[in-house]
């Protein structure tokens, strides 16, 4: 295991040695107020083969059912009492892009809310879709694709691969409303950075004056940088195109260390340096077994046969190894200590927390 670390290691320090090389404006910085919405609805899965909810469970399954029968015209007696095997409630969800409009087309996906046991060849009726101010944004309707299935035999058993109760429409909802933008009018537009940098809003706003002339980007925070821009929309599109294929250089990123401690993968970051220390590494490993031996009196004694139970308690100790950081060493003198040490993943993790509670780790630890 100690190997794949350090492969880790060596990868990213090959990787972060090499200088960052320039990247679009587009692919590091977003728009402010250019934009995705969510949207969300409710509706009914109707065409399973028996798979769809128990309404004698989920009796919201039959007065939804019966909802839409009496809005097509068709009217139930009173207190009918029927069973929906092939229809399911589900909750919808979708995501409305930026400048979205009418007639445009966009992917849905349906949850079974109740205990329907799989979506699978199931058709969504007619649904709105609705945002966070209550109208209706989209009107969803189509047959799902479901990843997952399952199988059940007669005495019980079963076997599920992925999840079946939830099932995704390509293009199956059509916008109705489009949502209002700011696109247009200000004198101002603001690039909002992914990841932010004081450094790279910096290089961002240097890059923009050195092509549009000075103070035309002004850098707000380590995030934003604001640029003067033309407020009639049909110069404001030409002007975004030249802007978002601006390159820019972005900083390189701090001192980290990122943990994963379900996998044990470790990724040290180039900066991360290491003042004067020693450290010893060894573990001790205590194994106790159990067996149990019969106790039997003699053929004529006045007595019972027992189980008695006998315990092996055996320490290995691993002979302590010691390795030296100089100050301020580089990552790859990390990788090559670790890797005459033979640390395993969790010797390693506790290796580094040792040193970052120690004060001799210059990086930010993360676990994930």
């Amino acid at each position: 295991m100690s190997r794949v670390i350090v492969f880790f290691l060596c990868f990213f320090f090959c990787f972060l040695g090499n200088e960052l090389q320039a990247e679009r404006l587009k692919d590091i910085a977003s728009i402010a107020g250019v934009r995705s919405n969510q949207l969300v609805g409710y509706g009914l899965i109707v065409g399973l083969d028996g798979t769809g909810d128990k309404t004698n469970q989920t009796p919201f399954t039959t007065q939804s059912f019966s909802a839409m029968l009496s809005q097509l015209g068709i009217t139930l007696p009173p207190g009918s009492n029927f069973q929906l095997k092939n229809v399911a409630a589900v909750a919808l969800h979708a995501e409305l892009p930026p400048f979205a409009k009418p007639g445009h087309k966009i992917d849905v996906t349906a949850s079974s809310i109740a205990n329907a046991k799989s979506l699978r060849g199931g058709t969504l009726l007619m649904s709105p879709l609705k945002g966070v101010d209550g109208k209706v944004y989209a009107i969803a309707q189509g047959n799902l694709i479901v990843g997952g299935f399952g199988a059940e035999g007669k005495d019980g058993s079963k076997i599920t691969v992925n999840v079946p109760s939830v099932g995704r429409i390509p293009d199956g909802a059509i916008v109705e409303r489009s949502v209002p933008t700011q696109f247009g009018g200000d004198s101002q537009i603001v690039f909002n950075l992914r990841n932010p940098d004081f450094t790279t809003a910096k290089r961002v706003a240097d890059s923009i004056n050195q092509l549009l002339g000075p103070n035309v980007a002004l850098p707000q925070d380590a995030a934003s940088i604001s640029v003067q821009a033309p407020q009639n929309p049909a110069h404001r599109v030409d002007y975004l195109s030249l802007l978002e294929n601006v390159e820019v250089t972005p900083a390189e990123a701090s001192a980290k260390i990122i943990i994963n401690s379900r996998t044990g993968t470790i990724v040290v970051g180039k900066h991360v340096r290491v003042s004067a220390v020693a450290v010893t590494h060894g573990s001790l490993t205590v194994t106790v077994s159990e067996t149990s031996s019969v106790s039997q009196p003699n053929a004529f004694a006045d007595g019972e046969t027992v189980v008695v139970p006998e315990s092996d308690v055996s320490i290995e100790e691993e002979t302590g190894q010691m390795f030296n950081f100089a100050p301020g060493p580089s990552l790859d003198d990390i990788v090559r200590a670790v890797n005459e040490v033979g640390a395993a993943p969790g010797d390693l993790m506790a290796i580094l927390e040792a040193l970052k509670q120690a004060g001799a780790l210059k990086a930010e630890i993360v676990v994930i």
